[in-house]
């Protein structure tokens, strides 16, 4: 994991982008914090939660790369500008006005950024013309327009090489274009939020983008290492095997309650002759493809993290582990 650190921090010592890293991968305020110690100008969330629990843990720079749209919700967001330097991104004007109306009646100004669609086709204007109409009318009603973020979400997992570049390229041109077209008119852009770990040397090296939002580097999954081998895997689950045959299989104690396989079966780490069979609810299933592996009930093993996202936010915490002892226990919130 310090690796993976260090390694990403190294990358945005020579851009002129920033890296701001998503929460939403490990959920646990102490690494934040240590990202943020690594050169992080700020970190990236994808719910109001989050954004809470990093505000509530003393980090005073929030992106809520997500709309809001609930009155409660908008409500809490609001107040959370009182206290930190919190962003939220909007792609629709009625929800803009009730923003407005929630932070006047605060006494406080809420700041934005306009939310571009550019090829993901989830959430965001497409860009242009769209995209300056909303950024005029977030500044008419009183809000900061703070800038634009577009995400090429659909990029990120693509293999290394000349497409990717291209495909990375032709996210970040249109929104450059809206990024341009703002700024003839007088409206300073001071942030291009875009990226992911998968993108993040060629989406961090464009010019024009000031701040990466890469999340899964850190912990680094195997479902992800497929096509970003930058970044070593660290994080595993362990479990204790609960039941053998003979020559066939074992079962483990770690079902689909404690390990996502929504991307595909995972793995157990360094131990030959085995292949995980499927995930039940409380079960992990694992073929014996040689017999002399030793493993008996009682028996515990790692089981690497095929995706990151969807296992951390099954638990409570997650255990540092140094030279086979562990040295820190970090606890997941938001």
């Amino acid at each position: 994991m310090e690796a993976n650190l260090e390694r990403m921090a190294a990358f945005f010592r020579g851009v002129p982008a920033k890296l701001r890293p998503h929460f939403k991968n490990h959920k646990c305020p102490d690494l934040a914090a240590r990202q943020l110690g690594a050169g992080a100008i700020g970190i990236t969330c994808a719910t109001l939660r989050e954004a809470e629990c990093l505000v509530h843990h003393g980090i005073r720079s929030v992106v809520l790369a997500n709309e809001i749209v609930d009155a409660a919700k908008i409500r809490r967001f609001v107040e959370l500008t009182r206290s930190a330097d919190a962003i939220v991104c909007v792609d629709n004007e009625m929800i803009a006005g009730d923003l407005a109306r929630v932070a006047r009646d605060r006494k406080t100004q809420v700041s934005v950024l306009v939310d571009v669609d550019v090829g993901l086709h989830r959430c965001g204007l497409p860009p242009g013309e769209a995209v300056v109409r909303l950024a005029r009318s977030v500044a008419e009603k009183g809000l900061r327009f703070r800038g634009l973020m577009g995400y090429e979400g659909h990029v990120l997992r693509k293999p290394p090489g000349p497409e990717k570049e291209e495909a990375a390229a032709a996210a970040m041109r249109p929104l450059m274009e809206s990024r341009a077209r703002l700024e003839q008119m007088g409206m300073a852009v001071e942030i291009v939020s875009v990226g992911g770990t998968g993108t993040y040397a060629i989406s961090g090296s464009y010019p024009g983008v000031t701040e990466i939002q890469a999340g899964s580097y850190l912990l680094m999954d195997t479902d992800y290492r497929k096509c970003c081998t930058d970044f070593d895997p660290a994080l595993t689950v362990l479990t204790t095997v609960l039941s053998k045959t003979e020559d066939e299989r074992i079962v483990v104690d770690v079902g689909l309650k404690t390990l996502s396989c929504e991307r595909g079966i995972p793995a157990v780490k360094d131990l030959a002759g085995v292949a995980t069979r499927r995930l039940t609810a409380e079960h992990g299933i694992i073929d014996i493809q040689d017999p002399a592996v030793p493993l008996q009930v009682g028996d515990r093993i790692e089981m690497w993290v095929h995706y990151s996202d969807a296992t951390v936010n099954l638990h409570e915490r997650i255990y540092g582990v140094r030279n086979g002892c562990v040295e820190e226990v970090f606890r997941v919130e938001g």
